[in-house]
């Protein structure tokens, strides 16, 4: 490899982590913030507003199917699901088609926990949008789904 082509990959390398961290800064703050501007009625920790979204999101599923997408383990699953089930906003049932798995089900208080949790903070987020420029609104439009990507991943 030649001298440009060593330096050429360096300052990409370089640029790539300045990027890397600058996003995670960014991306931190902003999602300690989401957090604080939470409905203040709402008492439930942010990983049981996971699994909340996450059957608001997708409908039913399976105790293991929560854990996978919110990669915890079962057992941690478990019991985030038995605190929602005691509060009322999702309930169990033994699956259809496997008795020993157990399906939980988001109810119609889960549901119009999360719709308020939402709404308040998509509120203070579209507040924040407001203020920005036309072309700084066209970037995040774009970046957004790349963002999505990347947490996906």
């Amino acid at each position: 490899m030649s001298y440009a082509n060593d330096m050429t990959m360096t300052t990409v390398s370089r640029t790539d982590a300045g990027l890397a961290s600058q996003l995670r800064v960014s991306v931190m703050r902003l999602r300690r913030r989401l957090v604080a501007e939470r409905d203040p009625g709402n008492d439930l920790s942010i990983g049981q507003m996971a699994v909340l979204g996450a059957l608001h999101a997708k409908g039913e599923l399976t105790v293991g199917e929560l854990a996978a997408h919110e990669r915890v383990q079962p057992p941690s699953m478990t019991r985030t699901v038995g605190c929602l089930v005691d509060g009322g906003y999702v309930e169990r049932r033994p699956s259809d088609a496997d008795r020993r798995q157990v399906i939980v089900a988001i109810t119609d208080k889960g549901r119009g926990t999360v719709k308020a949790d939402r709404a308040r903070r998509d509120e203070w987020l579209a507040q924040q949008l407001a203020g920005l420029t036309a072309a700084e609104r066209a970037v995040l439009r774009e970046a957004a789904p790349i963002l999505e990507k990347i947490s996906s991943s």
